[in-house]
């Protein structure tokens, strides 16, 4: 993609896939989603986790797997406001720029 993802959109992106596994889900998981809309490293990646996490918005806990833990990352009530919050952002935002492209006004 030729557009640059800021940390905002990089977040709403990431709540959003979190959001879909009632149980949570883990960061290989999350990563292979989020590259379903956008190219991200694992090492971008988990530095956001954590810092969504540090925020309130992603609860952590370990699961075992396979003979070993894995982490997983839920979304809190709070993580869940927020990503409407986004939401309602991302809405107005796309619509815009829809509407630059397009050479339509809506008549805001």
């Amino acid at each position: 993609m030729v557009f640059n993802t800021g940390a905002a959109l990089l977040d709403a992106i990431v709540l959003a896939v979190v959001s879909k596994e009632t149980e949570g889900t883990y960061g290989y998981k999350i990563t292979q989603d989020v590259r379903k809309a956008i190219e991200v490293s694992e090492s971008t990646l988990y530095p956001v986790l954590r810092r969504l996490q540090k925020d309130g918005y992603l609860m952590v806990y370990d699961r075992e797997c396979g003979g070993r833990n894995r982490r997983y990352y839920q979304i809190t009530d709070t993580g869940q406001v927020k990503l409407e919050e986004y939401h309602r952002e991302w809405e107005e935002y796309s619509s815009n720029i829809t509407e630059l492209f397009s050479g339509e006004e809506s008549g805001k």
